[in-house]
């Protein structure tokens, strides 16, 4: 794991968690263990310190955030995907083979409700891939150097992204405003642990829980818990193996629930480099194959600031509050137009004064009015307050 670990802040986890996870995973620890001793400060180093760059194995979801039950595919009428697709934007539901605006939330509220099995290979910083499994189908990320590829059996369609060697780097210098405030990559249960260890302050209570044991691996149980009595947040425990310092699971209760609200796992793991073949994707001869490009990003070292690439201060999030108890707050101007008109976010939402709002367990997104969203790990009245 990069010791450069990028920042996290709390009111932005579970939005991106719920939006962007591809792995979130519950890990079922067994029989108790007996480990020497150590600190908060020796278990966190231990993470720093950890040096794993290659693995694999089985991952494993389970989470209980009290989302909607939307009807999104079967029962969905065709007067209702006909409004959909006039919702759009022309062109959009095509920009991705096999997904549209429903398709993709439909994935997202998927992989975030009931219990998912995955498998995970990590080959180093630019080798990864990600096999989901379905019943009768497969879906697959992988990255393998400048090329990520995307791919569902159950469609037999792909895209293709080609990202520029300098990408990261650029983007992470063209951004680094937001860098502190918006994480990026949660693609295994150790990059989701990253963002809640990489910026601890003193609006948290860190400590060390009981030993136990994680995919047949001995792990120090490291609890955070948010000093706020308005966050929404209880605690987080991160598992992190004894040996290699690599979190293998992270569980995140919710105030006032028993069960879980999202835990993330390996139910079994190896340390092996995998097979480099499994990062050579080649999609099936008779599968669609789209190429999607990805936006350029702004030059700042040589002054390159045409609006049509860098956002206005009137287009950047703004995060208001401290630590467990922040808002995020994303301005109307970067809100896409049809947001307001997708008729999922009538179901996904309840009327409330001022707007509409989604809540969950561990999140609430407020969308006013005025086109503005908040997000946080905080009461609807907070983000109601902060949108005034």
């Amino acid at each position: 794991m990069s010791r450069n670990s990028l920042k996290w802040l709390p009111a932005v986890v579970v939005p991106a968690v719920v939006v962007a996870a591809v792995i979130a995973v519950p890990l079922q620890a067994g029989a108790a263990v007996d480990l020497p001793d150590k600190t908060p400060e020796q278990v966190l180093l231990l993470v720093h310190d950890s040096t794993v760059s290659a693995f694999s194995g089985t991952v494993s979801q389970s989470s209980d955030l009290g989302l909607p039950t939307l009807d999104l595919s079967a029962g969905m009428t065709e007067s209702l995907k006909k409004s959909m697709a006039e919702s759009m934007p022309e062109g959009a539901a095509e920009s991705v083979p096999g997904e549209s605006t429903i398709g993709a939330l439909s994935t997202a509220l998927e992989l975030l409700s009931g219990s998912h099995e995955f498998r995970v290979y990590v080959g180093g910083e630019n080798h990864s891939r990600v096999q989901i499994k379905d019943r009768m189908a497969e879906r697959d990320v992988v990255h393998n150097g400048n090329d990520v590829w995307l791919y569902d059996s159950n469609s037999n369609a792909a895209t293709h992204l080609s990202v520029p060697a300098d990408f990261a780097a650029t983007a992470e210098s063209t951004f680094a405003e937001l860098k502190s405030e918006l994480p990026t990559d949660l693609s295994t249960p150790a990059q989701l642990a990253e963002r809640f260890l990489s910026q601890l302050d003193p609006s948290t209570t860190v400590s060390v829980g009981t030993d136990a044991r994680v995919a047949g691996r001995s792990v120090y149980q490291l609890v955070l818990t948010p000093k706020a009595a308005d966050s929404l947040v209880e605690s987080v425990s991160i598992a992190v193996d004894s040996e290699t310092g690599l979190p293998v699971q992270v569980t995140v209760l919710a105030e006032g629930q028993s069960a879980p609200a999202l835990q993330v796992g390996f139910t079994a793991i190896d340390f092996a480099a995998p097979d480099a073949d499994l990062f050579d994707f080649v999609p099936p001869t008779n599968a669609t194959v789209t190429e999607q490009a990805i936006p350029a990003l702004p030059d700042r070292a040589i002054g390159d600031h045409t609006e049509a690439q860098s956002p206005t201060a009137d287009e950047l999030p703004r995060v208001t509050g401290n630590g467990w108890s922040s808002i995020v707050e994303v301005p109307a101007a970067a809100v896409p137009a049809e947001l307001g008109d997708n008729p999922l976010i009538d179901q996904l939402t309840s009327a409330v004064e001022g707007g509409r709002a989604l809540t969950t367990s561990l999140m609430t997104v407020f969308l006013a009015t005025d086109g503005r969203v908040f997000a946080g790990s905080v009461p609807l009245a907070q983000l109601q307050a902060a949108a005034e």
